[in-house]
């Protein structure tokens, strides 16, 4: 009986085993310098939560009108409103401020109620009549 075939399937299968062996090493290295990546990456998420909640505890509270958009005519707009009977249009805000009554101005205060329609404070209760948030 001839045997040699059966060893030289044996040294193939060998050498496959092999490898396979060698390239799960390699992976297994690249898996632990990615692993190590990753948790250097977690501390520092870890210490700049920390950093961020501890100076954010040292901030002053937040009050609402703070979440205006930086422009002096926001408090404007808020108080004309506030003082306002009825749902009120661009043209209407704009005479109680005082503008100009040109397209240009009646646009951008329509602009800026819609960002407040947008910011949750105006309602838009049918097109370009505006009221207060309730």
């Amino acid at each position: 009986m001839n045997i040699q075939p059966l060893f030289d399937a044996l040294g193939i299968q060998e050498n496959a085993a092999r490898a396979l062996a060698d390239d799960l090493r390699t992976q297994i290295t690249e898996l632990q310098a990615r692993l190590q990546e990753t948790e250097t990456h977690l501390e520092h998420l870890a210490i700049t939560w920390k950093t961020v909640t501890a100076l954010g505890e040292r901030l002053p509270a937040q009050t609402g009108s703070s979440d205006l958009p930086e422009h002096p005519d926001y408090p404007r707009i808020l108080a004309v409103f506030n003082e306002a009977t009825g749902p009120l249009r661009a043209r209407d805000v704009c005479e109680a401020l005082d503008h100009e009554l040109l397209p240009k101005n009646i646009e951008g205060t329509r602009a800026k109620l819609k960002r407040l329609v947008k910011l949750d404070v105006l309602t838009e209760i049918d097109a370009g009549s505006f009221t207060r948030k309730q």
